[in-house]
């Protein structure tokens, strides 16, 4: 299970950083939200992946900490979603703007030849 969740951080990694390499803003903006979901998933797994444990300590069990999820990395990964979500509107209002100014999506502003 490790290293499915590995292999599907890398892959969104390596997938977030060719496409924000490209020279159209679109493809910017899909690559950084990749990215987003790399670094998502990557501080969710910090939090050692845990099937069916409990959320939150109670006094009887308090003993063992081993059967208990971290909610540190839970509660980064939902102020990281809410941040990437509003950094993608703005880049896309942005990316409009630009279109509708330049007509063109090349983030250097000109059609390649």
């Amino acid at each position: 299970m490790e290293m499915m969740l590995a292999l599907a951080v890398g892959t969104l990694t390596g997938s977030g950083v060719y496409l924000m390499l490209r020279a159209r803003v679109f493809d910017l903006i899909v690559g950084l939200t990749l990215l987003s979901y790399a670094v998502n998933l990557f501080l969710f797994l910090m939090g050692r992946a845990r099937i069916g444990a409990a959320p939150i300590l109670d006094g009887q069990r308090a003993a063992n900490l081993a059967e208990y999820a971290d909610p540190l990395p839970q509660a980064l990964v939902l102020t990281a979603i809410v941040i990437s979500f509003a950094m993608t509107a703005l880049m896309l209002v942005l990316a409009l703007r630009t279109r509708a100014e330049t007509g063109s999506d090349h983030v250097d502003g000109e059609e390649p030849r």
